[in-house]
Order: C-alpha cells, then sequence, then structure tokens
C-alpha cells in the first residue's frame, strides 16, 4: 500500500520537474539594459544585455545589474513554483480537503 503511495508521489514530483521546467519567468534590471530568463525549475535560461543602456567602463554597475536581475528571476522562478506546487498538493489532497494547502 505505502509503496504504491511512495511510488505515485514520486511520479508527481517527476512530472512537476518536467512542468516546471516548461514555465519561465523574465526579469530585468537597469530600466531593461539587463534581462534575465529563468524556468520555474530555478535554472538561468537566458540573459540579454542591452548594450546601449550600460556604461561598460563602470564594471561594478554592470555587475550589480546582472546580479540584481538573476535574484529577481529567481524570485519569480520560487513564486511561480511554489504556486504549481500548491497546485499538485491540493489535487493530490482526498475530496474536501483541498483547502488545508490555501485553495
Amino acid at each position: 500500500m505505502f509503496g504504491d503511495l511512495l511510488g505515485n508521489v514520486q511520479q508527481q514530483q517527476e512530472e512537476m520537474r518536467k512542468k516546471l521546467a516548461t514555465i519561465s519567468v523574465t526579469a530585468d534590471a537597469g530600466d531593461g539594459a539587463v534581462k534575465v530568463t529563468a524556468s520555474a525549475n530555478r535554472e538561468i535560461l537566458d540573459i540579454s544585455i542591452d548594450r546601449s543602456k550600460l556604461d561598460w567602463e563602470d564594471v561594478e554597475q554592470v555587475q550589480d545589474l546582472v546580479l540584481a536581475a538573476v535574484n529577481n528571476a529567481l524570485e519569480k522562478a520560487v513564486e511561480k513554483e511554489q504556486a504549481e506546487t500548491q497546485k499538485l498538493l491540493s489535487q493530490m489532497m482526498p475530496p474536501g480537503m483541498g483547502g488545508l494547502f490555501g485553495q
């Protein structure tokens, strides 16, 4: 009995990882100077830089903007991951008990 339950949970976790990989979020810093796209699995998918909006002599500014955009994208990814996890948990609960997870 418990083996089936654990197997089902593992399968659902794998399906969740696959689904999260298909969800992307984008964040920017410096008024669009740096844009970062991440998956809801918290993987950085792309970083784009608008050269015209940066002072390339100010390396610290460039580093700060990249760091800020990455952190913002990862925050958004975590929010998406939490929302999808909440959905999964409410689907796993017996009928009428899905509200335990805030839904």
